[in-house]
């Protein structure tokens, strides 16, 4: 096995199992403010399983309880708006995963393949991301999302 391999399998090895997200900033490209993606204390995990299958689930940590069941239109849009989610298969290269999405929260994000730059920071794995469209408002920007094991 050469050397590149070897690194792809280490950290294939090493991205294994379930993360817990402890914080995602979101950095704007044209002013460089950086804010929380999904308030101060999100909710949600990240699992990458030994057959390349992964799912993310990511909730906003202040999301409002529908005042009842069915929730009305406008709780409909506002749980919809404080989620994110998706599931797929992924590959590991040498500083990247690269998520190659078969379902998603949001169906324009179905079919692609979502990059995530890896690095890891007293045992946390860090993911950050090429300049990308936020979903939600449209603007440029990059992320930075913290996760530790579960």
């Amino acid at each position: 096995m050469d050397i590149e391999e070897d690194t792809k399998t280490s950290l294939r090895q090493r991205i294994l199992g379930t993360w817990n997200i402890l914080s995602w900033k979101r950095t704007l490209v044209k002013s460089g403010e950086e804010s929380d993606a999904f308030g101060p204390n999100p909710t949600g995990y990240i699992n990458y399983a030994p057959d390349n299958r992964l799912m993310v689930l990511v909730l906003q940590g202040n999301r409002l309880r529908p005042s009842e069941n069915p929730p009305t239109e406008s709780e409909k849009i506002a749980l919809f708006d404080s989620m994110f989610a998706y599931a797929g298969t992924y590959v590991v290269e040498l500083d990247r995963v690269v998520h190659n999405l078969d379902a998603s929260w949001n169906e324009l994000w179905t079919g692609t393949l979502q990059t995530r730059f890896i690095s890891f920071e007293n045992n946390r794995l860090i993911y950050t991301t090429p300049e990308t469209v936020d979903p939600m408002d449209g603007q440029l920007c990059t992320y930075k999302v913290e996760l530790s094991r579960s």
